[in-house]
């Protein structure tokens, strides 16, 4: 049996997991229930294999996780929408009445009702591509161009175009952590970041050979190697040194390459996040701590609730318990 890598996501009171072709979303009702909802989806890497070659499957890998975050933090978000006041939801359920009667015996009824449903499905397709968009605009101007901006002011002073690249690394992950830090201020992040490291716990508890139980997974580690937030740290790191041997006097030019660079850099530490993953090395745990600090900001100590919800979505993309025999009987292979 081939070692399995659980990947996931913290969303809104609740934790998705994502395994091989599916994943799962687990989410605490407000009636404190916790709801479930499996997805099986094709990575396109299986239906075009040059995108599995290396630094390609990373910049898949991470529009993949994009869209995926996007639509499972949009469903959970959908549970804890505020209710509509009491008058418009009894005009919509006599909207619907209505509709119910001038339809009876037509047959009409039902076939709005189809059309309705694929218009909806089309709307919310949309409206998640439009909101990845968005995201990774405002990301990317946030991150990428205002540090590039900032530090190419710096050539009236220098001419040295690697303190310039370096300055824009160092501003760029000065604006990361203020960011981090200012959305951490906010209650509803802060659960999320306790999800989070609810996330992290139950998969280490996993990769461990544990049993999945809200105490042992509490006892283990917050922190993980393959976290999105060091994902995000080698960027910078990685985007430094690239810089480093790119010299474009035009402002525009020098951010046009930011842009079109992006991928590049996502490609390359998508490798080493991977490298660093799988190794338990003195050199990748090194390189991995800048990282695992980081994830000081954007995990905290969740409670046993938020672990037995991590772990009910864990339990829907894999059986663990039979995985964890593999293990013990030495059958995982890497």
């Amino acid at each position: 049996m081939k070692r399995a890598r659980i990947g996931g996501q913290a969303v809104i009171e609740g934790v998705m997991m994502k395994y091989e072709d599916q994943y799962a979303v687990a989410v605490r009702k407000p009636d404190q229930e916790i709801e479930v909802k499996v997805e099986s989806y094709t990575p396109i890497g299986e239906k075009y294999k040059i995108l599995k070659l290396p630094i390609l499957r990373g910049v898949v890998n991470f529009f993949e996780s994009l869209v995926i975050g996007v639509k499972t933090l949009t469903y959970s978000a959908d549970f804890y929408e505020e209710e509509e006041p009491a008058g418009k939801s009894e005009n919509k359920d006599d909207s619907r009445l209505s509709d119910t009667e001038s339809n009876n015996g037509s047959g009409s009824g039902e076939n709005d009702s189809k059309n309705n449903k694929k218009e909806s499905s089309t709307g919310d397709d949309l409206m998640m591509i439009g909101t990845v968009i968005v995201s990774l605009a405002i990301a990317i101007a946030l991150f990428m161009l205002l540090p590039a901006f900032i530090a190419g002011l710096l050539e009236h002073v220098t001419k040295s175009s690697a303190l310039i690249a370096v300055a824009e690394g160092v501003l760029r992950l000065v604006i990361f952590l203020a960011y981090v830090v200012l959305i951490s201020l906010m209650k509803d992040i802060k659960r999320v970041f306790m999800y989070h490291g609810a996330e992290h716990k139950t998969i280490n508890c996993f990769e461990a050979g544990d049993p999945l139980t809200p105490e042992n997974v509490k006892k283990h580690s917050r922190y993980h190697k393959r976290c999105g937030t060091s994902f995000l740290v080698v960027v910078m790191i990685i985007s430094i040194i690239v810089f480093m041997f790119i010299n474009v006097k035009s402002m525009w030019l020098r951010l046009l390459s930011r842009v079109l660079l992006v991928p590049i850099i996502a490609g390359i530490s998508y490798e080493f996040i991977m490298f660093a993953g799988r190794s338990d090395s003195k050199l990748a745990n090194i390189l991995s701590v800048p990282g695992m600090w980081v994830q000081r900001l954007t995990t905290k100590e969740p409670d046993l609730e938020m672990c037995e919800v991590a772990i009910r979505s864990v339990e829907a993309v894999i059986d663990w318990r039979a995985y964890q025999d593999a293990m013990k009987r030495g059958e995982i292979e890497d």
